[in-house]
């Protein structure tokens, strides 16, 4: 079984969106995406929208799990680069000197 693939000018369409969006949506688009394509679908879409198959794999289990209806947050909390203030030990003292 061949898997339906869309046209060029759709294909730059949907990169163009998926590049729009937040992290998290960009899983659940691509999720659902490949979702409606069934078998192959993952593989396809990851080559049209230049992303990680893990990235689709994780916004499928998204989309099994109930929506906030408005999340605060893209990132799980204490994510991201902790601030000099917390990383470099006796900083206080040599701004106080």
């Amino acid at each position: 079984m061949k898997i339906t693939t869309y046209a060029p000018e759709v294909e730059a369409q949907m990169r163009n969106f998926y590049h729009s969006l937040s992290e998290k949506d960009r899983r659940r688009y691509a999720a659902v995406e490949a979702a409606k394509l069934g078998h192959g679908g993952i593989t396809y879409l990851c080559q049209v929208l230049h992303c990680d198959e893990g990235t689709v794999s994780r916004g499928l289990k998204e989309l099994k799990m109930p929506l906030l209806e408005k999340e605060e947050r893209i990132r799980q909390a204490g994510g991201g680069r902790k601030s000099v203030v917390e990383t470099m030990a006796g900083l206080d003292e040599a701004f106080l000197a």
